[in-house]
């Protein structure tokens, strides 16, 4: 793949040269993992599970685990139309020619990714098509939240890992290490591999008339999820890849698993029970050490329910401490109505305001005790009350619609709630710009509501039209919704059997790849796939006799079926269940009780004397507790005008007590970070580095960092510099030393020197470069560059944001000489700055078309000159 970087899009995708990622000796290692994600490099590096098992494999020194991500549709065909396989990011190794292939699977519009990703790397779709001989084709399997409920994607692959893969991964590839070394084949492995723990091996299963599934052994007729009973003897990766770019771009810590609020509708709630809750001193030395490995500015606590962390006020005041001093911003994710208290809210106000995101799910309080939300609408007002107070003017909202026993009633509950939350603060103060979103419930496996109907497509669009009525001609109130078209293919995977893989299959070829995306998505491959096999989609989503098999029957979730069956008569009478962390235990099976003991398989032992699978948390109660929003005398929020003032800073982050430009290379992958990438690597590497960086103040305070002119995507230079200005005095040369050991590779520190403020972003005037074209000797190009050279003017039209301008280009080249094989030249940016590949493509046009050339043109910056260098005449880059 690496050959072909110039003709992919965004190719520092593929590049894998970011700080973190780790590199091995193919020599020196024994198995060759393939992890790989259905979906973009944006999104795939936004996962933290793939993070944590890139640690965990990367830990021992015989085992290399590299990252595969779905390259785009574009990238794809490029790939194909050159017979180049999919690759791994650190080597480049074809993912067919590892020793296995471990797919992420978060979500069920992803199944035709991973035939996607299956097909680039040559191996065969089919699990009963691969030889079985482990040496021909890899071991192909999966693990993920969705995966107990997969069987839509189970053909594909070779076994499935369910639960927590921390354990479960290791344990399948000591086993696999132990098959290469005896010869054994792909059937032997499977028939070992089943008496892993957490380990489903769906070719030991055949179907029954009736729909239910066989088992072939009868000490695999239940695979069971696997749990890490304690969070804090899991092990954490430390040592990140920092991406170059993602979704969520910062540093997740997970500080718990599982919820049990008991949420009707909410499958991870129900599958990853019990809770555990990783310890305070755990939290602080991950964080300490992940801060200083990786270089992020923002913290993100994880956890299914963050605001139910029973420590977070403790935890956060220890940390907002450290983000005040480093300028760090902290979020609170996936947070209920009434879960943080004031002393937060205050502290998170004084730093950098995230956005609030909020999900009542219902607008109406009867559908909100029916899917057991456990919010009050006067605990949601509450809450937006205290946004308000401390300086927060936004908040997002999010709702689902087709909920059982929904009226319209019901729908237009959710604009009347969000008129109230944008007026929480009363008459005469500022309004909350309050964006409501939309979702259309998806019934899911092993939650109280997997035997429910999911309303139709049409009616899915008649519910939102009538909520978009209802916001009409409202002020400050927005309205967003998920496409109904999505959740209604959703419904029809989430609850489907084996019997829906020749549809997947049919689909993917049909062109369904990235469904998760709404410029990608198209419902038509997958319902004419449905029709070619004589499949109704209306029985997908249609209600199910709580007496008949289930295609996911033969898992253990850990979920008893008749706690699912109470809450779901509990939901019909809108019955509230507490949640059982701080409440009554409710019998679901997850936990080891007096009574009985858990469903789930017993792989570790109990570190503390008590049962093994419970929940664990660090306070027995909650340490936050609800305030009262301050008002005047007429009752009215006191609103702190925050807005129009920028969060603190402290001072001495703000001193200004050296200023350097470092000169450095960028080579090779490097050269194919954009300059917003290679902004936000340098800024992390900065801060591994502990350089104590200046920053600007105002409402988003910055590092104190300035740039040369950005280099085109794909473009070398020898003679690259950015300034920083740092606030305690250090010497050149121990900003060089810090820096060279945190910089990826292809950029190497040339050379540090100090400037003054006047010349910290002065640029150059004059620029030198080397180019060289695949298939092209230097005679020839000197042959163009002299026709160029001859010409009395070049006029170049471009488009612009403000039409086509047209300018004379002759006067950019400067002195010029053959070079070998190459040409160099000198650019003069005095009157007019032009993108050098773009002059390069232009001057080479008489060589034929321009735009076939840019993939085989070699571009590299030698030089800079600067008008006001004393030694003027000679290049600075060459320090």
């Amino acid at each position: 793949m690496r050959q072909l970087l110039p003709l992919l899009p965004r190719p520092s995708r593929h590049v894998g040269i970011e700080e973190g990622a780790c590199r091995k000796s193919p020599e020196s290692v024994s198995l060759r993992v393939a992890l790989a994600f259905p979906d973009t490099y944006d999104v795939g590096m936004s996962y933290l599970g793939q993070k944590i098992l890139y640690g965990i494999v990367n830990a021992r020194e015989n085992w290399w685990a590299e990252r595969v991500m779905a390259p785009d549709r574009e990238s794809g065909d490029i790939l194909r139309r050159h017979a180049a396989p999919l690759c791994t990011l650190e080597s480049g190794l074809p993912i067919g020619r590892a020793d296995c292939v471990s797919f992420s699977i978060t979500n069920e519009l992803c199944y035709t990714n991973v035939l996607y990703m299956l097909d680039l790397g040559d191996i065969p779709l089919h699990h009963a098509d691969r030889p079985d001989d482990l040496s021909a084709c890899p071991l192909i399997f999966a693990g993920g939240g969705a995966l107990l409920s997969a069987e839509p994607l189970v053909p594909f692959l070779d076994f499935c890992v369910l639960g927590d893969g921390e354990e479960t991964l290791v344990d399948v590839l000591d086993l696999l290490e132990k098959a290469k070394a005896a010869g054994w084949g792909r059937a032997r492995y499977l028939e070992e591999a089943r008496h892993i723990p957490g380990v489903y091996v769906p070719s030991f299963f055949t179907p029954r008339a009736d729909g239910s599934l066989h088992p072939r052994f009868a000490d695999h007729a239940r695979p069971a999820r696997r749990i890490v009973a304690d969070l804090d003897s899991a092990p954490y990766p430390v040592e990140q890849v920092v991406p170059v770019g993602a979704v969520h771009n910062r540093l997740s810590l997970e500080i718990a698993r599982g919820c049990t609020r008991g949420c009707r509708f909410c499958h991870a709630g129900m599958v990853y029970r019990p809770v555990r809750e990783r310890s305070l001193d755990n939290i602080a030395r991950l964080l300490e050490d992940c801060l200083n490995k990786t270089g992020y500015d923002e913290i993100s606590f994880l956890s299914l329910s963050t605001g139910d962390f029973s420590a977070l006020k403790t935890l956060s005041n220890r940390v907002l401490d450290r983000c005040v001093h480093e300028q760090v911003s902290l979020s609170l994710p996936s947070l209920r109505v009434g879960s943080i208290d004031d002393d937060i809210m205050r502290r998170m106000a004084d730093i950098r305001r995230t956005g609030c995101t909020l999900a009542p799910e219902a607008g109406s309080q009867r559908l909100r005790d029916v899917i057991n939300k456990g919010v009050s609408e006067e605990q949601l007002l509450l809450h937006v009350q205290k946004l308000l107070e401390y300086g927060w003017r936004q908040v997002k909202l999010y709702f689902m619609i087709g909920l059982p026993t929904e009226t319209d009633d019901d729908l237009l509950a959710i604009a009347d709630l969000c008129r109230k939350v944008r007026d929480a603060a009363g008459r005469g103060n500022p309004r909350l710009q309050v964006t409501a979103a939309l979702s259309p419930f998806v019934p899911k496996p092993f939650t109280p509501f997997q035997w429910v109907e999911q309303i139709g497509m049409e009616e899915m669009e008649r519910r939102v039209r009538l909520v978009r009525e209802a916001f009409k001609g409202q002020k400050f109130l927005k309205l967003r919704w998920h496409e109904p078209s999505m959740s209604h293919l959703e419904g029809i995977l989430s609850r489907a059997g084996r019997e829906l893989a020749p549809v997947v299959e049919a689909a993917y070829r049909k062109g369904a790849i990235f469904t998760s995306w709404v410029e990608e998505f198209s419902l038509a491959p997958w319902y004419e796939a449905l029709a070619e096999n004589g499949l109704d989609p209306a029985a997908y989503i249609a209600a199910r006799p709580q007496d008949a098999p289930l295609p996911w029957d033969h898992l253990e979730a850990g979920i008893s079926p008749d706690f699912l069956r109470r809450e779901w008569e509990r939901a019909q009478a809108a019955k509230v269940t507490d949640d059982c962390r701080y409440g009554a235990c409710r019998a679901c099976g997850a936990c080891d009780t007096p009574a009985r003991p858990s469903r789930l398989p017993h792989a570790g032992i109990p570190t503390d004397g008590g049962p093994l699978h419970r929940n664990r948390l660090i306070f027995s109660q909650r340490d936050q507790s609800a305030h009262q929003p301050h008002r005047d005398a007429e009752g009215r929020i006191i609103c702190r005008e925050r807005e129009k003032k920028p969060p603190r800073i402290a001072p001495e982050l703000t001193v200004k007590a050296a200023q350097f430009r470092v000169w450095h290379s960028k080579t090779d992958g490097c050269a194919y970070l954009s300059q917003l990438e290679l902004q936000s690597l340098l800024e992390r590497a900065l801060r591994r580095a502990r350089l104590p960086m200046s920053f600007s103040q105002g409402f988003h305070p910055l590092p104190l960092m300035s740039f040369g002119r950005a280099l085109p995507v794909g473009v070398e230079s020898r003679a690259e510099w950015f300034a920083i200005t740092l606030r305690e005095p250090l010497a050149a040369a121990e900003v060089a030393r810090r820096l060279r050991d945190v910089l990826p590779p292809g950029m190497d520190i040339l050379h540090v020197e100090s400037v003054d403020g006047s010349r910290r972003t002065e640029q150059s005037v004059r620029e030198t470069f080397r180019l060289s074209v695949d298939g092209v000797d230097g005679a020839t190009l000197a042959e163009v560059f002299a026709r160029f050279a001859g010409e009395p003017e070049h006029p170049l039209t471009r488009e612009t944001r403000k039409g086509p301008r047209t300018a004379d280009i002759r006067p950019l080249l400067g002195p010029w000489a053959q070079d070998g094989d190459a040409v160099t030249f000198t650019l003069d940016w005095t009157t007019l700055y032009l993108s050098p590949a773009v002059f390069c493509l232009e001057v080479l046009a008489p060589l034929g078309e321009a735009g076939s050339l840019r993939p085989v043109m070699h571009l590299c910056k030698t030089e800079q000159h600067f008008a006001a260098d004393p030694r003027r005449g000679k290049s600075a880059g060459n320090l």
